[in-house]
């Protein structure tokens, strides 16, 4: 384990990490926001799920430094008398899990996918790439909208409430594959024709053993930048779902629909249920794609110059 963490830090990816502020500023920012939603229950002031800590008398309370704030609510309380800060934590919790949750999803789909069109090929490849070029003609957004609004319809609010989460990191899982899939054809296509692999066919190794164990792992540099910027995209489809009320219910809010929730107040002076949690994501997706960025430019082989 010693002797990795000495390579690793001697790798250009180490090397081209510490000398780029923006990546470790990125880092920094999205570690802290991860961290503070995995211990939501230790961070938050309070939580909101609590019926004990939610009083209708406590509503629409301003930040701290305006006038009739409440020194207890540090960002002030939604609608309901939440205190905003405490539900903003445990919403980036459930955007999170959604977000990381479907982009486990799609990539094990998406890879299994790549890995036998492009190392078979002919009318496999031909089939499976068919499906990708059909849903990629379709927004996974409105595909996502389209799902959701009819499990809704059919199970009602109430009970869409309690599969809400499974059932996102679903919808948004299956609607994004083809990004993987593409990918990994691509590389497998590149890799296939090397002499390791035909060395391994000579060695009478499977197909399967070929492509999880020689192809698959020179295909993880795409894979992980691809990863980064997936991670984002399910998080904003998410708070877009839940924007429009497809999504996770007020009761266990997410970042999303902590904005649909104060929308309506934005105007009437209560701007702060909204603008914070906007402010939050954007902080959130803004970080995660930074630090994608990064990672497509120091794993792009044409920019390696270690």
């Amino acid at each position: 384990m010693k002797n990795k963490f000495n390579t690793f830090k001697q790798s250009y990816l180490w090397y081209s990490f510490k000398r780029d502020k923006v990546a470790i500023f990125s880092m920094v920012i999205v570690l802290f926001l991860v961290l503070s939603a995995v211990f939501a229950p230790l961070i938050a002031p309070f939580n909101p799920y609590d019926p004990l800590n939610i009083d209708i008398m406590n509503s629409e309370l301003p930040p701290f430094w305006m006038s009739g704030s409440d020194p207890s609510f540090i960002l002030g309380t939604d609608d309901q008398g939440r205190d905003l800060l405490s539900t903003m934590i445990y919403g980036m919790r459930i955007s999170l899990l959604i977000g990381v949750g479907a982009v486990v999803l799609q990539s094990i789909v998406g890879i299994a996918i790549g890995l036998i069109s492009g190392y078979f090929g002919g009318k496999l490849d031909s089939f499976f790439m068919r499906m990708a070029d059909v849903q990629l003609s379709f927004s996974y957004l409105m595909v996502a909208i389209f799902f959701t609004a009819i499990l809704q319809a059919a199970v009602g609010v109430g009970r869409f409430g309690e599969i809400a989460v499974p059932f996102l990191i679903l919808v948004i899982g299956f609607a994004q594959w083809p990004q993987y899939a593409r990918t990994v054809r691509a590389s497998v296509l590149a890799e296939k024709k090397k002499e390791y692999v035909e060395a391994a066919r000579v060695a009478g190794f499977g197909a399967g053993r070929i492509m999880w164990g020689h192809i698959f792992p020179n295909t993880l540099s795409p894979i992980l930048v691809l990863s980064t910027i997936q991670v984002a995209n399910a998080v904003m489809s998410e708070a877009a779902l839940s924007f429009l009320g497809l999504g996770m219910p007020i009761s266990r809010p997410s970042l999303g629909s902590l904005i649909n929730s104060g929308f309506e107040y934005i105007f009437s002076g209560s701007w702060w249920i909204t603008a914070f949690p906007g402010i939050l994501l954007v902080i959130l997706i803004l970080a995660i794609n930074l630090l994608g960025d990064f990672l497509r430019d120091v794993l792009n082989p044409k920019l390696y110059k270690g």
